[in-house]
């Protein structure tokens, strides 16, 4: 029997979108299944009139804005002792069988700890490709789309806070959110790892999918936002001693060069986002890590086999090794590619990122003073044909180069209109190349 889920809301002015939020729970969850609480974090809007007028909820409505981690565990300790905490942001839209779904999940295996659904945001990889122009039609693709299907669970590292359902014990175990992080932002990546840390899982339901406003009162005051976010950044380095970058640090640039592999090394694979994300990729592969941070590692060893350097490889053979953009920034090039060979079978393959330094963009900050400033970490820098000779060099053969390219502005494209059918490459901001070991 499944456990009744209390539904915890905060709310701040954006009257109608909460309005819609409620909406949609009564429309799409079977009544007897959750109980719905709203914190009101001293709305000055109409927002407090509206909350006094629902019979179905439970409600606080706190004098000063407490923020977001405070609000959350004001909401989790009126909840039924007994209920699973789902955190729901007021401007998300629910759908068909959305709570239904994420139970099924949750309930699946006791080491899952917490679940999550997909949206129209891209945050985290968590948004998925659905073309709608209005509610309607979103309704209508989710109903599709929301069919419970145990192999579109997607483990994580961290699940966006706004619907995250939250297993009992693990609330209990945990106490809650941290409110150092008051008002809010980077306290769901903490919360996260502090799930894993307590040795459970986290899934990502794409069997699920829900509409998300995205950022509808905290980001509005950037000049409140940016020292918030600085401040919580710096507390999680603190505490977790590496950056929240971590979380973005996914070779997903890789992937279009995968060719069903079996057996896979990742350099610098920091705390497992992209073990995780090939994991779900391709069901039956073998992917190992090699990262140098310990507290990185740590994470990390919790999804796979991490090491702390070639050394412990001992005589280990993959069949792609990925490199990220690693040639940019090791000393000893030639050095490292031969050392790869050691590691690969035949006709293993190796794949890696380069920055394209004659991209359009970075031509203009040339131009106009600057000396590539944004890529101040790199040591190395490449054009295409350095890389293919220095893969020649070092025994690698069949290369295959994916081309990136990002938007460009009106003046980045009046120039490359100018240069562009001599020089086509300036389009691309960066490359994937991949090469067979001879």
């Amino acid at each position: 029997m499944q456990r009744k889920t209390s539904i915890i809301i905060l709310t701040y002015n954006n009257l109608e979108y909460t309005k819609e939020c409620l909406a949609s729970i009564r429309k799409y969850t079977t009544k007897e299944d959750y109980e719905i609480i709203i914190v009101d974090n001293a709305s000055s809007d109409k927002t407090k009139q509206y909350l006094r007028e629902q019979r179905d909820i439970k409600v606080v409505f706190n004098e000063t804005n407490k923020g977001f981690p405070k609000g959350c565990n004001q909401g989790i300790a009126m909840a039924n002792p007994n209920n699973d905490i789902l955190l729901l942001n007021n401007d998300t839209i629910v759908t068909k069988n959305w709570l239904n779904n994420l139970k099924i999940c949750l309930e699946s295996d006791e080491k899952i700890g917490a679940v999550g659904p997909v949206c129209n945001q891209t945050e985290n990889r968590q948004g998925v490709k659905f073309d709608y122009k209005d509610i309607k039609q979103m309704h209508h693709l989710a109903s599709k789309n929301n069919i419970s299907n145990a192999t579109k669970w997607e483990e994580k590292i961290f699940l966006i806070g706004y619907c995250l359902l939250i297993k009992r014990e693990v609330i209990n175990k945990l106490r809650g959110l941290d409110e150092k992080y008051t008002p809010g932002y980077i306290e769901d990546n903490d919360l996260c790892l502090r799930i894993i840390n307590l040795g459970y899982r986290l899934m990502l339901c794409h069997d699920c999918f829900i509409h998300h406003y995205l950022g509808t009162s905290f980001r509005k005051d950037l000049n409140k936002f940016y020292p918030i976010l600085y401040r919580n950044r710096d507390y999680f380095y603190r505490k977790w001693h590496f950056n929240t970058i971590a979380f973005d640090e996914t070779k997903t640039t890789s992937f279009p060069l995968l060719d069903k592999p079996k057996r896979i090394l990742e350099l610098d694979c920091g705390i497992g986002t992209t073990i995780l994300a090939i994991k779900y990729l391709y069901k039956d592969v073998l992917i190992e890590g090699i990262e140098q941070n310990k507290y990185k590692r740590l994470i990390a060893n919790r999804f796979t086999k991490v090491y702390s350097s070639f050394q412990e490889l001992e005589n280990n053979k993959y069949d792609c090794i990925l490199l990220g953009d690693i040639l940019e920034r090791v000393k000893n090039i030639n050095g490292l590619l031969q050392k790869l060979k050691r590691y690969l079978t035949n006709q293993g393959v190796i794949i890696g990122m380069i920055n394209n330094i004659g991209n359009v963009k970075k031509i203009i900050k040339f131009f106009k003073g600057f000396c590539y400033d944004d890529l101040t970490s790199q040591n190395n820098f490449f054009g295409i044909e350095d890389i293919k000779k220095i893969l020649d060099i070092n025994g690698y053969k069949d290369y295959n180069f994916f081309l990136w390219y990002e938007p460009l502005t009106n003046e980045e494209e009046a120039i490359f209109q100018n240069l562009g059918k001599q020089y086509p490459l300036i389009r691309y901001s960066y490359y994937t190349f991949k090469a067979i070991k001879k």
